[in-house]
């Protein structure tokens, strides 16, 4: 799959992060490192990008933000919480599908083992 080593890049980074911090922390702090380490690593990434509502022709910007974009493929959005819910699956989907992206990445930094806290989503 042409996804399976950025994916793995991006899943390496968040270990190092989650390794070296823990959980805990807010949203923002996980965000700046994993920005940080993807940077470091070679990879172009936006960070709180943009990203309009479209219904039919209109075109609605209402501050939703993608997290983290990486190589503009690849959308990541980051959690720090107790556990998931069906509407954060729903918000990276959303996003998937508005910002025209096959791949997410929902990160929850705030588990004891990362693993626990990943989920990966292809459309």
């Amino acid at each position: 799959m042409k996804f399976e080593k950025i994916t793995n890049d991006i899943i390496g980074c968040a270990l190092d992060v989650h390794k070296t911090l823990g959980p805990g922390l807010l949203e923002s702090a996980y965000e700046s490192c994993l920005e940080y380490e993807l940077l470091n690593k070679g990879y172009k990434v936006d960070r709180q990008k943009p990203i309009p509502i479209v219904y039919k022709e209109l075109k609605l910007d209402h501050g939703y933000r993608i997290d983290l974009l990486v190589d503009d493929q690849v959308i990541i959005e980051i959690k720090s919480i107790d556990a998931f819910n069906p509407v954060h699956e729903a918000q990276i989907l959303t996003y998937m599908k508005f910002a025209e992206k096959k791949i997410g990445l929902l990160i929850n930094f705030n588990v004891k083992l990362l693993k626990e806290g990943l989920k990966r989503y292809v459309r």
